[in-house]
Formats: structure tokens, sequence, C-alpha cells
């Protein structure tokens, strides 16, 4: 079911965008730049719909890059570029005795990065810049519909104009009040986890000893870290409070209430901006509506424990991506596109489930109940191999490394799983991230019947005995011990599409 709002009264003059792209996508945060990168990297034509100006906001809430977004962030070239803008930290810690330790996961990167959003939005649009995206910022989407060949999005620009764009599908990744999903009526149950949660960037007369200070008590929580510029980002919850998210804060309030829960308020002066705001916990009940999809904040919403928000939206994207770019170009089919939706939204139940745990762990109200979670937490610390097993847990969940999608029964144990292995000579950077598959076989025959898909599949031999088929976003699409040439062509079909059609020659007689 596809709705409209209510078009604007007559007056402003009309315009139809005169180039049809392939996708629309609408808001231009993490999620949909990374979104738009790479489809244009697969070759699709793409057009950003943005209703800020041009100029990027920095007062965004976002400050990890967890490792699994750093691992397909490496395909795409632009790891190394955000890994420069921050620090690397590795234990993440949160409240009481409660640290999570990334050491043992099984990554080239082992630790959280800390770096502002901005900071991400920043290389991920030069990006998307650089491969063709088209950027219409002061557009603001008001109506939408789809047919059977396209969608269609109305628009008002800052002065006034209407437009119409069209495209073969659009994604909403418009943030939490995302307009698109409102218009396409899709509901977006949860609840506020905290309310009237105090936000501000602010100069500190004493640099905190930590990159990152965080605690919690009797009080409520609070959350020091850098913002990058000379700035500290400032986040605090008084318990005893639950004042509007409109509200305004008085700057001594947050000075008072750090200096309760923290001990100190570090000299803090100078605020540039201070805010309130509720954080909610609210999925949306399905992220595709026939050619209209939603991703990032738009279809999910979490506690800010753990720092998960973005690097899922950003986990959205890269699923989404290759699916749309094959739509696009002819090989993917519904199917295939519904596979989004089935493969991202346990991804984002599990989220809502860790980081509302986490968060919950803060926020317990009795003093027994809080010393007893603070001894649970303690004793688990020092039992030794479950100990360890309960941080490896959490270290998985937060750092996205745990994320695996499902498999059929009868597929082999690594479908569904990211690829970590080595290529012979090298590593697999630089084979993904443009809407292509990878097949890795020490076997040449298998590896020559991915011929007539070579417009969208690569081979080379790899220093492993099961022949894996991956998928542009690094997980594994299909694998087996010693298949036949025939049962790789299936996969193949199965998963990239049709292959392309031979070629005859007419030959004179």
């Amino acid at each position: 079911m596809s709705k409209s709002a209510p078009r604007p009264p007559a007056g402003p003059r009309t315009a139809t965008a005169p180039d049809v792209p392939d996708v629309l996508v609408v808001g231009a945060g993490p999620t949909g730049l990374l979104l738009a990168g790479d489809l244009a990297a697969a070759g699709a034509r793409v057009t950003v719909l943005e209703k800020r100006g041009r100029k990027l906001s920095n007062l965004t809430r976002s400050f990890t890059v967890h490792a699994r977004t750093l691992e397909q962030l490496q395909e795409r070239g632009v790891a190394e570029d955000i890994i420069a803008t921050g620090t690397r930290l590795p234990t993440l810690p949160l409240f009481g005795e409660l640290d999570i330790h990334f050491a043992h996961l099984r990554t080239r990167y082992p630790y959280v990065l800390i770096t502002p959003q901005f900071h991400v939005e920043r290389v991920l649009e030069r990006r998307a810049v650089s491969l063709g995206v088209e950027f219409r910022h002061d557009t603001e989407v008001t109506g939408l519909r789809q047919d059977a060949h396209g969608v269609e999005l109305d628009a008002t620009t800052a002065d006034g104009t209407r437009e119409t764009h069209r495209a073969a599908y659009a994604v909403g990744t418009d943030g939490v009040r995302s307009t698109v999903r409102r218009l396409l009526d899709i509901p977006f149950p949860g609840d506020s986890v905290l309310r009237s949660v105090i936000l501000a960037d602010v100069l500190m007369k004493e640099a905190p000893a930590d990159l990152l200070t965080v605690d919690a008590n009797e009080h409520g929580f609070a959350f020091v870290a850098p913002f990058g510029d000379g700035y500290y980002r400032v986040l605090a919850w008084n318990r005893h409070t639950d004042s509007s998210a409109d509200e305004s804060v008085d700057f001594e309030e947050l000075r008072r209430l750090c200096q309760a829960i923290l001990g100190r308020d570090f000299g803090m002066h100078e605020p540039r901006w201070v805010s309130r705001f509720h954080s909610d916990e609210r999925q949306a009940t399905r992220y595709r509506e026939g050619r209209f999809f939603l991703a990032g904040d738009a279809a999910h919403v979490h506690s800010p424990a753990g720092g998960m928000g973005m690097n899922t939206g950003l986990q959205d994207a890269m699923n989404l991506a290759w699916k749309l770019a094959a739509a696009v170009r002819g090989h993917g089919d519904d199917a295939l596109l519904d596979t989004y939706e089935a493969e991202t939204h346990p991804v984002g139940e599990e989220v809502l489930r860790t980081s509302g745990s986490l968060v919950r762990a803060a926020i317990r109200q009795s003093g027994r109940t809080r010393l007893a979670q603070q001894a649970m937490i303690w004793f688990a610390g020092h039992l030794g191999p479950l100990g360890q097993a309960l941080g490896r847990r959490e270290g998985l969940a937060v750092s996205g490394t745990g994320i695996t999608y499902g498999r059929e029964r009868g597929d082999h144990r690594l479908v569904g799983r990211f690829f970590h292995g080595r290529l012979t000579g090298g590593r697999l950077d630089g084979a993904l991230g443009t809407g292509r598959f990878v097949l890795l076989s020490p076997d040449e025959t298998v590896r020559a019947a991915v011929a007539d898909w070579s417009d969208r599949v690569v081979t080379a031999p790899a220093d492993v005995r099961t022949t894996l088929l991956i998928r542009p976003d690094g997980y594994v699409a299909w694998a087996a011990d010693g298949p036949d040439p025939a049962a790789v062509r299936t996969a193949l079909d199965r998963w990239a599409g049709p292959a392309k059609p031979r070629i005859r020659l007419a030959h004179a007689s």
C-alpha cells in the first residue's frame, strides 16, 4: 500500500526533473551517503534528496565506528580515511565495571573507532560525489506514489518550487522522523527508553583523563567524549526529571548533573549549543513497500548505549545497495529484493535488544538492584572462561562482527557468514564494493564456469579448500567443498541472476 501526502496549494511554479535516475535516496546522513555511493559504484544513476542545506551540520550524536563497518568500508577504499579522523579504543567503557573488550575479535580492526559522525559523512559524501551521485539540497519530500514501473516523489525546494522526481526505486534514509515512512503508513512501534537526555558541546578547562568518560549512579548517567575540534560532547540524563524534549536547558543544570555523577564537571564552559532529546527504541514493522525501502534510523532507532545506531544503518546500506543495483541492471528479481528485509530486520531486532539491555543496566532504580547488578558484573569478570565468554558475546554484538545472515537447510555452514580469508598473493581488498560477486576456488575449471557472468562476477584463486561465492557486501552467498562447475552455475544463476546470452557468430557459406 502506498500513499501520498496532500499536494501543496496551487501557486508556486512546478518543475519536473529532466534526468530520470535509477534510484532516489531521501536523506544525506551516513546511511544515505553510503547507499548512494555503493549504487553509483555499481553503475546505477542516483539522486539524493536532502531537506538540509549544503553545509553539513556537525551537531551529530554518533561517535563510534565499529569493526564490521570498517571491514566493509575497507572494500570501498574509505576505511583508512575515516580511521585517520579518529582514535582507536580497544575497550569500550560503559557503566560501573561493565566494559566491552574487542582485542579477541577476529578482525583486522579489533577496536572501536571514536570519531564524530560528521567526519564519516564527509568521507562518504566525497566518495559519492566522485562516483557521480547528484545531490539536491534544500529539497523536502511532500508526497509519493508508485506504479508497476517506478516511483514518483513530490518535493518542495527552499524557494517554494514544487518538483516531481521519478525513478525505478526509492529509499528513505531520512531519519527517525522519516517522511517516507510516514507517507507509506508503515508502523514504527516502540517507546522512549530515556526521556529528557541533555546533549551539549562545550569547552573544558580540564581535559578528562580518559578518551571516553562514562558513569552512572543514583542521580543518572553521564558521558563525555572529545568532539575533535577542541569541544567535548556531553550527554547526561537525570533520573529524577522527565522534561519535554522541547523544554530549554539551563547550562548550570548540566554542570550540576555531571558533578553529581562524574564527581567533577571538568570546568565546562562556553557551550556552543545545548538541547534535550528523547532516546527511543523503535523498529518499522517492514522495510519494504513495493518499490520503496527504508534504511537506517528511518527503519530502526536504538538507545545510545554501545554506539550501534549509525553502524546498523551503514550495514543496511551495504546489504541493500547491491540488490537494488542488480534489480536496476535486470539481474535481480523481487525475491532478491525481499532478502533485504528478511536479513536486516532480525539484525535490527538484535541491536534493539543489545543496546536496550546495556542502557537498562545503567538506569536501575533501586540501590539494592544496583548493588546486585554491580556484584554480578564483578563476579562475571572473575569467572575465567565463563566471564570471557560473556565479554566475547557482548563484543561480537556491539562490534557487528557477530552479524550473520540466515542459511537454508542443506546450505554449507559458511553461508551467511562474513568472509575473513585471504586471496593467493593478498587480501580481498578492492574486489568488492562495486556490486560484483567474487568466486574463490582452488580449482581452475570451477573458476572457468563463471565466464558467462563475467560482467558481474570476478574470480580468483584462494588459499581455501572450499569454493566460495562472496556477495558484494562481503558475506558468503554460497559455498561447497569440491563442487562441480554445474553446481557453481546453479548458484550463480540464483544469486547473480541469469547469465548473459552467448553471442552466436554467423558464418558466411
